[in-house]
This record gives C-alpha cells, sequence and structure tokens, in this order.
C-alpha cells in the first residue's frame, strides 16, 4: 500500500517513535520562524537553555504583529530580536518587510522540507507542499536548538477538488467550504491533503489561502502537492531550483474523503462569531461599516489587483472606511510600480502598513455595534477590539464588492465584468529588508538589546505529588486564546510575564488574576474548568505560560485544542479531560478539588485518575505519552530539556 504525501514527509523526518496513527512521533525539523508577538519569549528560552547557534538549516524571526510603537516596550523587543539573530544565526525580516507567512511563502518555502511556527497559521507553507505547523515557541526554541518536534502521527483527510471556480469564487470561498464540512472541532490529530483534477488551476497563492485558514478546523496542518503550479511560483520567485515533484502514491489509502467539485462553489462568507459558521453571502443584505483586505490569508499580489480593478475609477461611498494592507513589500512595491495602489488611494482606501494589523486587533477597530468584512481568518467576539462589532470574512472580491456598495451582498449581481488577474511570470524580488546571518566569527561580539520590559521567562517547578486547589474559573465552550490572554495593546507585555499575566481572562473575568494571586499566596493550586474546544485560535503560548505564573496547575474540560493541550504540558499545567462528560455541569466556581498521588499517576502512566471535589467522587482522563509524562513531572519543557542537556 502507497503513502499519502503526508506520510511520506513525515516519515522521511522521523526521529523517533514508530509511525503508527495516533502514536506519538518526533520529527527533524527543517525550518522554523517566528513572529515577535510570541518570538521573543521563544528566544528567551532559546537562550536559557545555554546553546550556542541554532542546528535548523534555516531560522527566520520575523516583525509583524507588534509594529504599533505606542510606548517603548515594542521597539525594545524589535531590537532584541534583531540581536537575537545577529548573535545566534537567525535571518530576520525588519518591521515592514511584511506577515511572516507571506514573506516565508515568497522567499524561504520549500517543498518537502518540515517547518515549524510559533503562530497557528504556519500551515500557509503547506501550498508550496511544506509539512508547516503551527506551535508554541517553547516548542521552536527546542526544534531551533536541534531537537525534535513532538506530534500525534495523524490520520489524513483527502480534500478531492474536482472541477474549475467559477468568475467571483475564490480560493477563501474554496476553504470556507472545507470549514462547512469539518467545523472547528473534532478535528485534532488530523491534517488535510488535498488531490484531485481540481488542484491543477489554483495558483501557490490560492492554495495557500487555503492551507493558512485550514488552521480554523483544528487540523495540525494541509497540504498541496508539489507539481507545475508549485514550480512556476519558486521560478516566479527565482527559486525555480528549489523545485522537487512530491505527490501521494496512486494507491495512498486515506482514513477519510471529502469530495468538493469547485464549480458548485458560491461566495461564502464566516458570520459572527466563528469562522465555522458558514453562510451564502447571496443569504446576506446588510449595511456595511467598514471593510478591511489584507492578512496572511488574502493579501496576495493577485488580491490586490483584483480589488483594485474593481475599484479603479470609483468613489468609496459615504460612512463605508476602507483599510488595505498588503502581506508583503514585495506585493507594495508591485502594485506601487504598476499603477494600482494610486487607484487604491484614489478610491479612498486607507493604505496600512505590511503586517498584521487589524487582523489581531491592535489598530482599525471598527465603531460600536457595526459590520465590518474582513479578509482575514478569524472572527471571535471582540478580536477586531471593539466587543459589540459584527465581523464577516470573506473573500477580497466580497470585501471589494462591499467597500463599492455599502452592503455586504453577492458580488455578482454587480454591473461589472470580473477582473480576472494572472500571477506574474516574474516577482519584483528585493530582499534587503531581511537581514541575512552573520558569519560565525563575528557573532560573538555581538550584545543582546535587553530593555526594561525584557524579564526572564518564569520556570515552573516539578509537579507536586498531590494537585489540590479551587475551581478559580469555570468557562464554557469555544474558549480561544484570544479569551485567556487578549491581544490588541496588551500584547506589547509579552516579554514580560508579569505584567502580562495582570490580564489572563480579562474578557471573561478581569477578577481572575487577583482571585489567582490570593490563592496561590495561601498555597493553593488553581485549576481551570473549561467546555468544549478550549484554547481554540491562537498558538499564543502566554496563554498557558501566564495562568502557570499564577498557581494553575491543571485544566479540565470537555476537549482542548491541539496546540493549547501541547502549551498545557510544556509549562507543567495537565490538561484533563472529563471520564464523563456530564461532570462539567456539577462543577461551579469556588469548590475545592484534590486530585491525589498525581505524581504517582504520572510516572505509573495511569490514564484516569481519581478527583475529589466537594466530597464527591469523579473520574479524570489523561491523553498523555511517556515524554509529555515526564515533562510533567519536571515542571515543563523548559526544565526538561536543561535537565537533558546537563544529563549528556
Amino acid at each position: 500500500m502507497g503513502y499519502t504525501l503526508t506520510e511520506k514527509i513525515l516519515r522521511e523526518h522521523l526521529a523517533d517513535g514508530s509511525y503508527a496513527p495516533g502514536k506519538e512521533i518526533g520529527i527533524k525539523i527543517d525550518q522554523t520562524l517566528t513572529q515577535d508577538a510570541t518570538g521573543t519569549m521563544a528566544y528567551l528560552q532559546f537562550e536559557s537553555m545555554g546553546l550556542s547557534e541554532i542546528a535548523t538549516e534555516l531560522s527566520v524571526s520575523y516583525v509583524d504583529h507588534n509594529t504599533i510603537q505606542v510606548g517603548f516596550e515594542n521597539a525594545d523587543d524589535h531590537a532584541y530580536l534583531e540581536s537575537i539573530a545577529k548573535k545566534y544565526g537567525i535571518y530576520f525580516s525588519r518591521p515592514g518587510n511584511g506577515i511572516c507567512h507571506q514573506v516565508h511563502l515568497e522567499r524561504f518555502a520549500r517543498p518537502g522540507k518540515t517547518l515549524l511556527g510559533s503562530d497557528s497559521h504556519t500551515p500557509t507553507a503547506g501550498g508550496v507542499g511544506s509539512i508547516a505547523m503551527g506551535a508554541g515557541g517553547l516548542d521552536v526554541a527546542v526544534a531551533m536548538g536541534g531537537g525534535a518536534y513532538y506530534l500525534t502521527a495523524p490520520q489524513v483527510i483527502n480534500v478531492h477538488l474536482t472541477g474549475s471556480l467559477r468568475p467571483w469564487v475564490t480560493a477563501k470561498d474554496v476553504v470556507l467550504k472545507v470549514l462547512k464540512h469539518l467545523t472547528t472541532k473534532g478535528n485534532v490529530g488530523c491534517v488535510c491533503e488535498y488531490t484531485g483534477e481540481g488542484i491543477d488551476n489554483l495558483t501557490v497563492p490560492e492554495r495557500a489561502t487555503i492551507t493558512n485558514m485550514g488552521a480554523e478546523t483544528g487540523v495540525t496542518t494541509s497540504i498541496f502537492p508539489s507539481d507545475r503550479q508549485t514550480y512556476k511560483f519558486l521560478e516566479a520567485q527565482g527559486r525555480g531550483d528549489q523545485w522537487v515533484p512530491l505527490a501521494a502514491d496512486d494507491d495512498a489509502k486515506y482514513d477519510r474523503t471529502i469530495e468538493i467539485d469547485l464549480s458548485k462553489i458560491e461566495p461564502l462568507a464566516a458570520a459572527p462569531h466563528s469562522p465555522g459558521n458558514i453562510v451564502a453571502v447571496n443569504d446576506l443584505n446588510l449595511p456595511v461599516d467598514q471593510v478591511m483586505i489584507g492578512s496572511c490569508t488574502n493579501s496576495s499580489y493577485v488580491d490586490l489587483m483584483t480589488v483594485a480593478r474593481m475599484v479603479k475609477g470609483k468613489t468609496l461611498p459615504a460612512g463605508v472606511s476602507l483599510g488595505i494592507a498588503p502581506g508583503s513589500r514585495q506585493v507594495l512595491n508591485t502594485i506601487a510600480a504598476n499603477g494600482a495602489l494610486s487607484d487604491l488611494i484614489s478610491f479612498g482606501a486607507r493604505i496600512l502598513e505590511s503586517a498584521c494589523g487589524f487582523c489581531i486587533g491592535n489598530s482599525m477597530s471598527p465603531r460600536t455595534d457595526s459590520v465590518s468584512v474582513r479578509t482575514s481568518n478569524r472572527n471571535f467576539k471582540g478580536r477586531s477590539g471593539t466587543p459589540s462589532a459584527n465581523v464577516y470574512l470573506t473573500s477580497p472580491v466580497v470585501a471589494a464588492a462591499a467597500a463599492l456598495t455599502g452592503r455586504l451582498a453577492d458580488p455578482r449581481t454587480l454591473n461589472i465584468d470580473f477582473p480576472r488577474v494572472d500571477m506574474p511570470d516574474r516577482f519584483q524580488i528585493d530582499d534587503r529588508m531581511i537581514i541575512p546571518p552573520l558569519p560565525q566569527s563575528e557573532r560573538a561580539a555581538i550584545k543582546i538589546s535587553r530593555g526594561p520590559n525584557i524579564g526572564e521567562p518564569p520556570v515552573n517547578g516539578p509537579m507536586p505529588e498531590d494537585i489540590s486547589g479551587v475551581i478559580t474559573i469555570k468557562v464554557g465552550d469555544l474558549v480561544t486564546t484570544d479569551h485567556i490572554m487578549p491581544a490588541g495593546a496588551r500584547l506589547k507585555y509579552r516579554s514580560n510575564v508579569p505584567k502580562y499575566s495582570e490580564f489572563v481572562f480579562e474578557p471573561l473575568d478581569r477578577e481572575f488574576p487577583s482571585r489567582a494571586q490570593a490563592l496561590r499566596n495561601k498555597g493553593s493550586h488553581n485549576i481551570i474548568v473549561a467546555g468544549q474546544s478550549y484554547g481554540q485560535g491562537s498558538s499564543r503560548e502566554h496563554a498557558a505560560l501566564c495562568p502557570m505564573y499564577l498557581g494553575v496547575k491543571a485544566v479540565l474540560a470537555k476537549s482542548i485544542e491541539r496546540i493549547h493541550a501541547a502549551n498545557l504540558v510544556n509549562f507543567g499545567i495537565i490538561p484533563f479531560s472529563f471520564a464523563d462528560e456530564s461532570n462539567y455541569d456539577t462543577l461551579a466556581g469556588g469548590e475545592e478539588i484534590r486530585v491525589s498521588d498525581i505524581r504517582r499517576a504520572l510516572q505509573l502512566g495511569d490514564d484516569v485518575v481519581k478527583a475529589m471535589v466537594a466530597g464527591r467522587e469523579m473520574l479524570l482522563k489523561m491523553s498523555l505519552s511517556k515524554r509529555q509524562r515526564d515533562i510533567l513531572l519536571a515542571g515543563g519543557l523548559l526544565p526538561y530539556t536543561v535537565q537533558g542537556r546537563k544529563g549528556n
């Protein structure tokens, strides 16, 4: 029996374990990427390991999230990141050069390589045939040092595409259709692998849109084969020599198949407040207050050129604001040179920095009770920076139609021809904003820049004999990492854990930090109780790191999303699930919980433990590998890794 493309690449990179679906394996990582919201802590952790240089083929540090420099904190972190890159042999993409996933796709991503990034949308590089995965910054730090990255050998879902896209239907609609099939939960431990003749006419930027937003389904990653479209893109980027053909074997066996006829897809939108709330745009007819075009999902050359042609010679309606953020300096330079940028400005667009910006809620927040149409990938309540705003996620052509008419409606009703735009045969290549690694001989003299907001990464102590504490907070289903650790203006404290910890659960319970601190000071452990899909969204490891700092020892949930569950383990917090989900309803905030002999249970490999809650008994499950149990016993991945290096 043949192999899927996913299995081929993972087997080729196998560093630990035996490949069997559902079993933990360790794989060698070829490339890493970080961005400034998560990278600062990742490099602080890398330094804590006492390593002298990176061990990957290539590592890149991007600055794209916190480019709004109100106060000294972000600028100080950028200086730290640049100096770290020079010290350890890392490429540094300077502020203004673009969004990490767009730039990495353009300049570094390669077929058949493994890429680990401290951002949940790292699977974007699956558009060129990479196994590209998001992870917590500590996992990335370990990989940079040469350590294996551990994951469950995945089930592979075959997304079989047939037909061709019709005018006004785009790659964004394809991934929204996939989200309608898979939803945002229940896909942990899976990979989406795209096959079928329908992929033949999808360019790499279109494929990257699909693999990017595939992250919202909760899969480990998504991947396309490396074919003639891949070669065309790499050749246009001046990297044709890096192309290799890659595809699944003809007799590959998949765990599940989804059939999608591209010719039958219609323009779609994700309605508030979930990327999985998929509706047909034709069923909507809403007045629009704001339109935002950009993000790592939809900010390519073709995306922006299509929008520019749609609005050329027209004027933005009164009462509607439009912001456009090109995904990279390459894209911005190209549309500036060919006049498209002038067309956008003349229409009334506000041209934003080539950065994450509005997508993470650190700028361009919409007005109260507004409708904002965005081409980004997440529309969680409050993520835009305005809790009462209603955010709809659409393709660039739907967004442009909304900007033209002031209404969210089907673009096929516009009285204009579809402006077909082809990917150029050659992109305008200018890498001057990417600082390459220094020669080895020059690195020792580099002094690390450390501003006053940059502190040492806190380290947890070993797992205690018993967990004995209080339910400090009980939350419902679909709690995101944005709920746990707010982004936007709060992200500037990401390298100052004591300060950032003051905002844990701020959108849900402003009193949580003070309550947790008080319990910790009394010697009590803090425990979180949650519903389905706890920790979905961003790979932000601070959503585990800051609760750890406040004394959280366990999360009891109906289910926990993949990256967040790994981050909890990495910081010494046990991710429990209920043996009987109905027990969730019986728990209340403030109740005392005790799990006796937890160290012994971890050492013995017990899968089920007994918890006593206010005098009653309930069973909790632990789905952990031997390695994860050892990490928890040590108090987290950082002490576990340091101990291992000392042992060697």
